[in-house]
């Protein structure tokens, strides 16, 4: 699968359930191919794999993934941290049989770099921010979907 990450979340860990006293540790991305077409990789394993894995590419590199088992994903449980795709299936990478190698996408192909600002939901189902203020009454306890430019960044 070769794709550009569009997302990806901090490595975390977790005790191991097998091995008390040990942990496991995890992260995910999201990749797409696509307009239409994206999914979400995920990797489990010793801290060493996880941590060489995760700083070996960032938001907006290309990478190939080789060897991931496919699995079906738990909807429910799954989509609440991470995006909702499009397939009814998930990455997984295994340390022993999985490779991911990463490339420029300028080299790779560029039209794959041009994926990386699509929306990953409907463009009809977005509040805008004016939307919010104006109508925040009506809209507590519900959960929505904010499109918004992030202007500046400070302490």
């Amino acid at each position: 699968v070769i794709g550009v990450v569009i997302g990806k979340t901090d490595v975390r860990s977790f005790p191991d359930r097998k091995n008390i006293g040990s942990e496991r540790y995890t992260f995910n991305f999201t990749i797409r191919d696509s307009p239409t077409y994206f999914i979400n990789v995920q990797s489990w394993g010793r801290e060493e794999y996880i941590r060489s894995l995760s700083e070996s590419f960032r938001v907006g590199d290309c990478v190939t993934i080789e060897n991931p088992l496919i699995q079906s994903k738990e909807a429910e449980r799954e989509e609440k941290f991470n995006p909702v795709t499009p397939s009814c299936y998930k990455l997984l990478l295994s340390e022993n049989h999985s490779v991911v190698k990463t490339s420029s996408c300028y080299g790779a192909d560029t039209r794959l770099l041009s994926l990386l600002h699509l929306p990953v939901k409907d463009p009809q189902d977005y509040y805008s921010l004016g939307d919010i203020v104006a109508n925040g009454q009506s809209l507590n306890g519900r959960i929505l979907n904010v499109l918004a430019a992030v202007m500046s960044v400070s302490q």
